[in-house]
């Protein structure tokens, strides 16, 4: 069983910073992708950046130049920096991984419960 744990949510002003975590746990062999998704009320959701096992990164581009992914390949974890804060940034952002678990060496997609970013004066 594989679970990911999500961390750093919270409530921020416009212009300010905030750094989401990412653990993944369980029987896991190796990580493909990790990263992050979004959700905003009334949206659908949209992908945020992804790191992919040889650090190929992929940005939304509405946080290009403001968002910052990395990653542990070692502890399965995922990081996403966020400065420069803008209220359209407000949603509820979950983490995503494409892992090999040990069972079979299947690959499977993985998501967390999500954490919410709220970006308000």
């Amino acid at each position: 069983q594989v679970q990911l744990v999500e961390s750093g949510g919270g409530l921020v002003q416009p212009g300010g910073s905030l750094r989401l975590s990412c653990a993944a746990s369980g029987s896991i062999f190796s990580s493909n992708v990790m990263g992050w998704y979004r959700q905003a009320p009334g949206k659908e959701r949209e992908l945020v950046a992804v790191i992919a096992k040889n650090n190929s990164i992929n940005y939304a581009d509405s946080v290009k130049g403001r968002f910052t992914i990395s990653g542990d390949n070692a502890k399965n974890t995922v990081y996403l920096q966020m400065d420069s804060l803008k209220p359209e940034d407000t949603a509820v952002y979950c983490c995503y991984a494409r892992l090999r678990t040990k069972i079979l060496g299947a690959i499977g997609d993985y998501w967390g419960q999500g954490t919410q970013v709220t970006v308000s004066s």
